[in-house]
């Protein structure tokens, strides 16, 4: 191996584990749900607990990452709001929501559709292309979600209905932040928007426990809280660094296609901490779901 081949593998590395340990810290924000879950905590209790031992974080990086920068013109705070709302707010409470009533691994299936969502509100909103080759993608991903739903359908009946509907609309919700975010990406920065849309989601959440629930529903059990610091920390702040980071060294494309070790990592994790049931079905799904968005990326 020549001298140059040896220094691109060595730079390559680093970005690979950061894109690796990102996707598994992020993945494991559902376990953690449904571990929080079993101590009786509902959904508007357990994201304003995430958020609010999040916030902190994602104001201080969006500092950090404005210093020198110009500040925000009013188009850019008013993109700010919406991207907060649609990206990390109703997409982040709508999966909390889900995650009630279907297993972790499947809810990682769903949101795992995002990529196959963006083609899809392109073609709908900017008329772009969609080739057969996309479609068969689409298809193969389509039917390894439907085939894992057909399994939790009959374990869980009409929840597994509800609990998918909500991941969907979070998965939905969270596309059309990927959509409408590039502009705004490239004139405040990734990690300056990602910091500044967080910390609105963050008051959305806590302002929406303020009024839908009296402060007395703010008395949880112990575990509830330090579940809620761990998601809020090496599953919601430190994954987003990482994965920018590994964006820096390796590339968009190349990152994503290493996330793919998400939703095998969030079975994994489903099965041996959760005690959740890793049958032929779940396996079939996973392969065609993982294999549909392998083939999206590539033939884009």
């Amino acid at each position: 191996m020549s001298t140059a081949t040896g220094a691109r593998s060595g730079a390559l590395w680093p970005g690979l584990l950061l894109a690796t340990v990102g996707a598994i810290a992020f993945s494991g924000k559902a376990i953690i749900i449904k571990l929080a879950y079993r101590y009786g905590v509902d959904a508007v209790t357990l994201i304003m607990y995430r958020m609010l031992f999040a916030l902190p974080l994602f104001v201080l990086l969006a500092w950090w990452a404005g210093r020198g920068k110009p500040a925000l013109t009013r188009r850019d705070r008013l993109a700010v709001l919406g991207l907060g709302f649609t990206g990390y707010y109703l997409a982040s409470f709508l999966d909390f929501a889900g995650l009630a009533y279907i297993s972790a691994s499947f809810e990682r299936l769903i949101l795992y559709l995002n990529p196959t969502l963006v083609l899809a509100m392109g073609t709908v909103f900017f008329k772009r292309r969609v080739t057969r080759r996309q479609l068969v993608a689409l298809g193969v991903s389509y039917c390894g979600v439907l085939l894992v739903f057909g399994h939790e359908a009959a374990l869980s009946g009409a929840h597994a209905a509800l609990g998918a509907a909500l991941v969907f609309g979070s998965a939905i919700s969270y596309a059309v932040y990927l959509v409408y975010s590039g502009e705004e990406v490239k004139r405040l920065g990734a990690l300056r928007l990602t910091g500044l849309a967080s910390s609105v989601a963050c008051v959305l959440c806590i302002a929406q426990f303020v009024v839908l629930r009296p402060m007395g529903a703010a008395q949880v059990a112990a575990p509830v809280i330090w579940l809620s610091i761990l998601n809020a920390t090496v599953c919601t702040f430190a994954p987003v660094l990482m994965v920018m980071m590994a964006i820096e060294r390796i590339g968009a494309t190349l990152a994503a296609q290493t996330g793919m070790v998400g939703p095998l990592s969030t079975i994994l994790m489903g099965v041996v901490i959760l005690g959740e049931p890793f049958t032929a079905w779940m396996a079939a799904g996973t392969v065609l779901v993982l294999a549909g968005v392998w083939l999206l990326a590539k033939w884009r």
